[in-house]
This record gives C-alpha cells, sequence and structure tokens, in this order.
C-alpha cells in the first residue's frame, strides 16, 4: 500500500479504516501495475495515467467508485455522475465481496474510458483499448 494511502485509511474510524484497508489490498493484488496516489484528496489507482478505480470517505459510508464502471454491466455497481463512472458503497467490512470486487477489477483494466484527456477533449470521452 501506497504510504499516502494508508496515512488516509489512518485518519479514518476503526470501521471505516477496515474497509478501506481491504479495498487497497485488494486493488493492489489485482492491479500491481497500476500507480496509486492521492487524488483530490482520496486514494485512486491508475493505469498509463487514467484514473481507473478509488474510494473515498463519504458522510455514512465509504464509496468505491470506478471511472468506466457504467460500461462494466455488473450488479452491485451503482451509476455515479454524468460520465461512466460506478460505485459501490460499504459501512460495514463484511459488505465488500472480495469475489464481486475481482472481478470488477478486472474489468477495470480491460474496459478503460480516456479519463486522462476529458479536459483536452471538452469534456467528451472515448473508449480506451
Amino acid at each position: 500500500m501506497h504510504p499516502d494511502t494508508d496515512q488516509y485509511n489512518r485518519s479514518l474510524s476503526p470501521a471505516d479504516r477496515e474497509i478501506c484497508d481491504l479495498l487497497a489490498r485488494e486493488i493492489d493484488r489485482h492491479l500491481p501495475e497500476a500507480e496509486n496516489r492521492i487524488w483530490h484528496a482520496h486514494p485512486v489507482w491508475f493505469l498509463d495515467g487514467n484514473p481507473v478505480v478509488g474510494y473515498s470517505k463519504l458522510k455514512h459510508c465509504v464509496r468505491l467508485l470506478f471511472w468506466s464502471g457504467q460500461s462494466f454491466e455488473e450488479r452491485g455497481l451503482a451509476k455515479e455522475g454524468k460520465f461512466r463512472a460506478a460505485e459501490a458503497r460499504y459501512t460495514a467490512v463484511g459488505q465488500v465481496d472480495v469475489a464481486d470486487l475481482a472481478r470488477w477489477l478486472g474489468k477495470a483494466r480491460a474496459i478503460q474510458w480516456d479519463y486522462k484527456n476529458i479536459v483536452r477533449r471538452k469534456g467528451r470521452l472515448e473508449r480506451l483499448k
């Protein structure tokens, strides 16, 4: 786990930290080539400079976000925002299904929309790969 991600997780309540530690371990395990850093104050993983997955503490839960998640066509992920993102929300570590998470992370590698260049393209997303 990246030291900044570890520091982020350590700042959370014990229950939220347990969720985030599990998410970080599983993301690192399934996307070992991804670069992990704090981006907009939250842990995010990037493939070739493109954000693919991250999580954040919201008021009542931890939100796991896949930037291209709507294209995964997976139960358990809800549409988020006006682009292609999808999310799952957790209030307890037992709610995290690691088999689902592993499948979603595989899709995060295979299915990507080009968020890295969204500003240059004036808000238009293009599919990568």
